[in-house]
């Protein structure tokens, strides 16, 4: 749903001009011993590998409703040996739109249409969570009858949306008053309850990359006076309240967050006040009962920069953080058993692999192979690129 250029989800921009193949991804040796494929408790959820799908935007919701439909029934459940699916960033608001042809959690038609995924998800005896997601700035007017998005603050990040008319600049936006930011919260619930009507096993927040609570975490972007700005502590009050009305909902163990403090979006830049603004929402993730925090690792040399001490992303928030960490971006077969074995992650998320390989799971605990895939049919189209590649022999 972003223009994110690493794991989290395939870059658009980057897809529309070349083919990225993965099938040089690392494979487990040993695999009979490998922890990458030990079952896991999560909470009161039994997961059967430490293999977890991140969410990823490819844009098949080509309805008029943006409801999940049969493709999205069998590209999931391809994936379900994964340990821990996450949906891609689902809309839990008309208003939280942007980005052409993602699914969202704010009617009843998309409610049964994930309630087909889930069940076909949960009948190969998977596990999978609905990732929440509003645009906020990274959107366009385009999606909203000319109006402008909405954000923290009236500051454009110079990011690209991805509207029906192809890539567009994104605009200043509209800040937010303080009736909307409730709203959005109350939003933030009511999709929350959605996700359980359509039976799903949690929810995980997207406040990872570009979005609408990274922008408020986020000081260049977040330029508030007021009770959500100005401080670490008012800069995640939003990201605060959202998880109080998400575990409101589904109670403990269940709600699940996912950051990326050290990857710099676009404008977004790495402020002086990252770390700071960081390190207080983990610690206070800490008094939380959350499911998880899955942290987007970054692979840049931030020597120099504000966030230098983020070098080791992952490891720095296993240092902080005291419940089950998912480590994200990055990761081959190899890498994620090592990082789980040195106890820096408890579960690993890969995103492309997945892609090309549904049975991903199995081709790295045998040490098979990996297929390719096309960058072109990543964020849009139908079956092509979405529901045709093969399981391996």
């Amino acid at each position: 749903m972003t223009c994110a250029p690493f794991e989290l989800q395939p870059d658009p921009v980057r897809a529309s001009k070349k083919r990225n193949h993965f099938s040089g991804i690392s494979a487990v040796t040993q695999s009979n011993q490998a922890v990458l494929f030990a079952p896991y408790a999560l909470g009161e959820l039994q997961l059967k590998n430490r293999v977890v799908m991140a969410s990823m935007t490819r844009g098949r919701a080509r309805n008029a409703e943006l409801a999940p439909t049969e493709l999205h029934v069998e590209y999931y459940r391809q994936r379900a040996a994964a340990g821990l699916i996450f949906t891609e960033g689902t809309w839990i608001s008309p208003r939280a739109i942007g980005f052409i042809n993602a699914p969202g959690l704010f009617t009843e038609r998309q409610i049964e249409g994930w309630r087909a995924v889930t069940s076909a998800v949960h009948s190969e005896g998977g596990t999978i969570f609905a990732q929440l997601a509003h645009s906020g700035a990274i959107s366009h007017p385009d999606f909203f009858d000319g109006e402008l998005p909405v954000a923290p603050s009236a500051v454009n990040p110079g990011l690209k949306a991805f509207t029906a008319g192809g890539f567009k600049d994104t605009v200043t936006p509209r800040a937010m008053s303080l009736e909307e930011i409730g709203s959005t919260i109350a939003d933030y619930g009511a999709a929350a309850k959605n996700a359980r009507e359509a039976g799903f096993d949690g929810v995980e927040l997207h406040a990872a990359v570009a979005y609408l609570l990274p922008e408020f975490l986020n000081s260049t972007l977040n330029i508030r006076e007021d009770a959500y700005g100005g401080s670490a502590e008012n800069r995640t009050r939003i990201v605060l309240e959202v998880l109080d009305a998400l575990i409101a909902v589904w109670g403990p163990g269940r709600v699940g967050i996912k950051i990326s403090p050290a990857l710099a979006m676009g404008g977004f830049g790495l402020t002086d006040k990252t770390i700071e603004t960081y390190d207080y929402l983990v610690d206070r993730l800490n008094e939380l009962p959350l499911s998880h925090l899955q942290v987007g690792r970054t692979l840049d040399d931030l020597a120099g920069t504000p966030i230098a001490a983020l070098q080791d992303t992952i490891g720095y928030y296993r240092a902080r953080f005291n419940g089950t960490l998912i480590a994200n971006f990055g990761f081959d077969g190899a890498s994620a058993n090592a990082a789980i074995e040195d106890k820096q992650a408890d579960l690993v998320s890969f995103a492309k692999p997945f892609i090309g390989n549904p049975d991903l799971v199995r081709r790295l605990r045998e040490g098979l192979p990996l297929a390719s895939s096309s960058a072109e049919t990543y964020f849009q189209g139908g079956p092509q690129g979405y529901v045709d590649y093969p399981a391996a022999p």
